[in-house]
């Protein structure tokens, strides 16, 4: 990590933050970006990204899959809870995230990578055993199938 990754907030936090990750469905495709920061830098995974002070987790899955994607959706529902926590040499918490994960439906607009997405693009299930992205996520995708 450099010191750039650092001076992040999301690097030794205090205290878990909240994040959300919509799984944006278009005619059985799900839209997944590459993401170009840590961590999961160059690997693929869902939109997403922290709720703000005073946002829903429903305002904030719309506002980050718009910053990101450059589209609109529509939520349906929560469909998993997951966290992901990494921890220094020292074995200091550095990085501690609770992840919600809802379904979501493509609303309108053109994807088009924006951001920290490095790549964006529409994947069927099948398609995303064959990408680079975290095991647990890639386990989830695949249980929706």
């Amino acid at each position: 990590m450099n010191d750039a990754d650092r001076s992040d907030s999301r690097w030794y936090p205090q205290h878990p933050m909240v994040a959300v990750h919509p799984i944006v469905y278009k005619d059985e495709r799900i839209v997944l970006v590459k993401r170009s920061k840590e961590p999961s830098k160059g690997k693929w995974s869902l939109p997403g990204g922290r709720i703000e002070l005073g946002e829903t987790i429903y305002e904030a899955a719309k506002r980050e899959v718009l910053e990101e994607c450059s589209i609109e959706i529509d939520i349906e529902r929560l469909f998993d809870i997951g966290e992901s926590i990494i921890s220094d040499r020292e074995g200091r918490v550095s990085y501690h995230f609770v992840l919600i994960y809802l379904l979501a439906r493509y609303k309108a607009g053109e994807i088009k990578a924006q951001s920290d997405a490095e790549d964006i693009g529409w994947f069927t299930i099948p398609e995303i055993a064959e990408l680079d992205m975290h095991p647990l996520l890639q386990s989830l995708l695949e249980s929706l199938n």
